[in-house]
């Protein structure tokens, strides 16, 4: 383990077990662990790692494996969601704690989820941000993801949803990586309810044939809350490590619907939050995921939709996601504290 002071928290590596883990941790008390999605790293969690640490919580975000200073194993079938639940476990072990609140957004969200669902005895509560819990179930994602092929057809004929364009190795890197700042401003601008296209525009979850994703990213725009400082620093991490290993989360979906056959339709049982923007296509699409909170997350506390805000939650609307999650962790608190 190394560890370096900055003004955003102390940084630690901490390695063992055949994992190397980078994370930013702020404050003393209860963990809880941040996990971040794709295509971010702990940045992400920058207003949340003060907010928490100044309630009294020991805030850690981490880099996912593929991800910023965290280690990037070769191999695409390490990124499958089992090897994922055991680096956050790893870390709890690392920083010597027995157990953890841990919240995810996006990715992160699924990652955090399958965490406190297969390792209850480690996560003891689960925050889920954007991406709704939606346990495993139904046919093979390929199968679906073949299905949705046609549901985004336009003017040029049948057009292919951005999973299945992430999937196929060196494809969409190949878009992406010749110029990873614009690509990501404009991804970033493109899923953000300021900037985001209006009704009626070619939907950017959707590739049209023989084209590219950036095709329909709003061009010369940053979203508000993405300075350019900030976006310097994702590009920065993406321009020296590539995308391949962020983009090996989508590559396993199959594989995790293998890895995951016990716990098919399986409840996450302990206490839960889970926000989301209205504007988010990951919240309306699987709606009836929310829905089904009542049998899926009998734990949940609470549930919130923010009006107008779009994929990018904990940074689009901090001060929101702030006050939820410190709101939820509070009661945690006093049930660890015996009081």
């Amino acid at each position: 383990m190394w560890v370096r002071r900055g003004v955003e928290g102390t940084h630690r590596v901490v390695v063992g077990e055949g994992r190397r883990v980078h994370l930013v941790e702020q404050g003393v008390g209860p963990l809880v662990l941040l996990v971040h999605g794709f295509p971010e790293c702990w940045y992400s969690w920058r207003y949340q790692l003060p907010a928490l640490a100044a309630a009294g919580y020991r805030a850690v975000a981490v880099d996912v494996r593929g991800y910023g200073r965290s280690f990037r194993p070769a191999g695409t079938d390490a990124y499958r969601m089992v090897e994922l639940v055991e680096d956050n476990a790893f870390v709890v072990r690392a920083l010597g704690a027995e157990s953890a609140v841990v919240v995810g957004h996006d990715w992160g969200a699924a990652i955090a989820a399958n965490s406190a669902l297969l390792r209850p005895e480690v996560f003891r509560a689960v925050g889920l941000l954007s991406v709704p819990y939606t346990p495993r179930g139904g046919p093979r994602p390929s199968e679906v993801f073949a299905g949705m092929r046609d549901a985004g057809r336009g003017e040029g004929g049948a057009e292919e949803f951005y999973v299945p364009y992430f999937q196929e190795p060196g494809r969409a890197e190949s878009e992406i990586e010749p110029d990873v700042r614009g690509w990501l401003g404009g991804f970033y601008a493109a899923l953000s309810g300021d900037t985001m296209p209006g009704p009626g525009a070619p939907d950017p979850h959707f590739v049209g044939a023989g084209a590219t994703m950036r095709e329909r990213f709003p061009v010369g725009r940053l979203p508000a809350w993405l300075a350019e400082e900030d976006l310097d620093v994702y590009a920065g991490e993406f321009e020296r490590t590539g995308l391949t290993g962020a983009l090996n989360r989508y590559r396993n979906m199959d594989r995790d619907w293998e890895d995951l056959a016990a716990y098919d339709g399986a409840p996450i049982t302990q206490p839960s939050l889970f926000a989301g923007g209205t504007l988010d296509a990951s919240t309306t699409w699987l709606a009836d995921a929310v829905e089904a909170y009542p049998v899926t997350l009998p734990g949940l506390v609470s549930s919130h939709l923010l009006d107008g805000c779009g994929h990018w939650i904990q940074q689009e609307r901090p001060d929101d996601v702030n006050r939820l999650l410190l709101d939820w962790l509070a009661p945690l608190h006093q049930i660890d504290s015996g009081t």
